[in-house]
């Protein structure tokens, strides 16, 4: 079991953050681009891309690569 629990402390981590929370509040109601994700904070392209990672590696987003 110790796998369940790290995996639930690594979903509980990502959820702790308030930009993380409002990304995955804004995928809950629709697809969007990074450029659509990016608005509404004030954070360099890079830094939302880390964010995303951590959301994806805690299973709570996922991504496809257009263009």
């Amino acid at each position: 079991m110790p796998n369940q629990y790290s995996s639930l402390d690594q979903v509980f981590h990502c959820l702790s953050n308030p930009a993380r929370r409002a990304v995955v509040e804004r995928l809950g109601k629709a697809p969007a681009s990074m450029t659509e994700l990016a608005e509404p904070f004030d954070m360099a392209m890079p830094s939302l891309l880390q964010h995303l990672r951590l959301l994806e590696e805690a299973g709570l987003v996922t991504s496809e690569k257009k263009g």
